[in-house]
């Protein structure tokens, strides 16, 4: 397996996350111009980090702040720097979502308690 392959999930390795994950479209916050632009759909948020769906994943590696806000009331922008752990590129014929993993590195305790929680809502809401 490369740098940039994705670990292999299996049912064992799925039972092994630490929290819960649920979907959210982020956008990212570049530092040189500071002007926000769509960067992709999140999948898999959670406290540690999450999947960021797009065509143009950045390289295993990289290291840049991220911002994004929580659909709650009032609304809570998260804005920390992250690194990509892994990346998938576009394949036709294969129909896993291109994309990144990305790891929180600087994520502040209270905010990983709002991702935390809006996550566990969001997954009573899915059992219902």
């Amino acid at each position: 397996m490369s740098v940039s392959d994705p670990p292999e999930f299996t049912v064992e390795q799925k039972s092994k996350r630490r929290a819960t994950r649920a979907p959210l479209i982020v956008e990212k916050l570049p530092v040189e111009d500071g002007q926000k632009t769509f960067f992709g759909y999140a999948k898999n948020l959670s406290r540690g980090g999450l999947f960021i769906a797009t065509v143009k994943p950045r390289d295993p590696g990289d290291v840049f702040t991220i911002e994004f806000s929580l659909p709650v009331k009032p609304k809570k922008a998260i804005r920390c720097r992250c690194e990509v752990v892994w990346k998938y590129h576009f394949q036709r014929k294969i129909s896993r979502e291109p994309g990144m993993g990305l790891r929180f590195l600087d994520l502040s305790a209270a905010d990983g308690d709002v991702i935390e929680t809006w996550v566990e809502d969001q997954a009573e809401k899915r059992a219902e």
